[in-house]
């Protein structure tokens, strides 16, 4: 196997986790009166993430070298992201979900930034292709995900708006 198929079997796995966790916090919340906003374009992140897995994985096997360097700042974004994780706790989710009444995450990486999944995802996206100098997908998945991502953005600033202090 080359390292084009173990780095994305690892994310690949990693994501699966994530979303059996996300899962099963999407049940508590909406038990808990949970409301999904933007449900919509939740299937347009699933077709982006699984095709920039593939397009890495297809053309990062043909790469004759993994580039040490982007694949260190990848694993440190991998740390930032289980940062995310840990501080939403309960309330990470892939989608959209909010509890009214609930006062809003102020830990971990949310003390600095109103969105830091965001930024990390928006890095993995151009980074990973970098591991294997596959620039052209990083450039083209950058922009496609920057695109939904603006939506998004708007779409949970808008939900999660009433529950913010002044």
């Amino acid at each position: 196997m080359t390292a084009a198929d173990w780095i994305v079997l690892a994310v690949a796995l990693q994501r699966l986790g994530e979303l059996a966790y996300a899962r099963g916090n999407e049940r508590a919340l909406r038990a808990r009166g949970g409301i999904e906003v933007g449900a919509r374009h939740y299937p347009l992140f699933i077709v982006l993430h699984a095709s920039w897995l593939a397009a890495v994985w297809w053309s990062g096997r043909a790469a004759a070298t993994l580039d040490l360097g982007w694949f260190a700042v990848f694993f440190v974004l991998q740390a930032a992201r289980v940062w995310v994780v840990v501080a939403l706790g309960r309330y990470w989710t892939t989608r959209v979900i909010t509890l009214p009444g609930e006062p809003l995450v102020r830990r971990g990486p949310y003390r600095f930034l109103r969105h830091p999944n965001y930024l990390i995802v928006v890095l993995e996206i151009a980074v990973l292709p970098l591991c294997f100098e596959l620039w052209e997908l990083a450039i083209l998945f950058s922009i496609a995900n920057l695109a939904l991502l603006a939506h998004r953005i708007q779409v949970e600033d808008h939900a999660l708006g009433p529950r913010r202090r002044p």
